[in-house]
């Protein structure tokens, strides 16, 4: 079966993460340069930001057991308390912003928006039954994180 790349509804802004498609490094025999952008941070700052986007990949895999068990108000929930834009003091997103540039922050901000636009559409989904939105809600957020890991590279 082939996959079909997204489709670009739905994303924040032109050229936001929809509109990006990542391509595998291509074999030459050599080890491939990664030429995603450096992101220095303070060691202490680093290890809060792994640790988030660790949490984060979590979220997602609870949010996607929840999508299978049609428990879409748990999915909801996960989403928005963890990813969504109330997770943001959780995170310490505040501290961790200045050290960003400024995509990488964009970025951040539309998978919180997208999250949270997706608590909305599997809330409605538990009334409804469509999983469908509620999938294509969660790959809005994917696609955030797919870009943004794409573009840089944190140390």
């Amino acid at each position: 079966m082939t996959i079909a790349p997204l489709a670009t509804a739905g994303a924040d802004q032109p050229g936001d993460a929809m509109h990006h498609h990542p391509q595998a490094p291509q074999a030459t025999g050599q080890a491939a340069t990664d030429a995603r952008s450096l992101v220095e941070l303070p060691e202490p700052m680093r290890r809060h930001m792994l640790a988030n986007m660790r949490d984060h990949l979590l979220a997602l895999q609870q949010i996607q057991e929840a999508l299978a068990n049609d428990e879409f108000d748990e999915a909801a929930q996960i989403a928005e308390h963890r990813l969504g834009m109330s997770s943001l003091a959780l995170h310490g997103a505040h501290e961790v912003a200045p050290y960003m540039p400024e995509r990488m922050r964009q970025l951040g901000a539309g998978m919180h928006r997208a999250a949270s636009r997706f608590a909305v559409t599997a809330s409605d989904a538990s009334v409804t039954g469509d999983l469908g939105a509620a999938l294509a809600a969660l790959a809005r957020v994917t696609a955030q994180c797919v870009a943004c890991h794409d573009d840089f590279r944190v140390q």
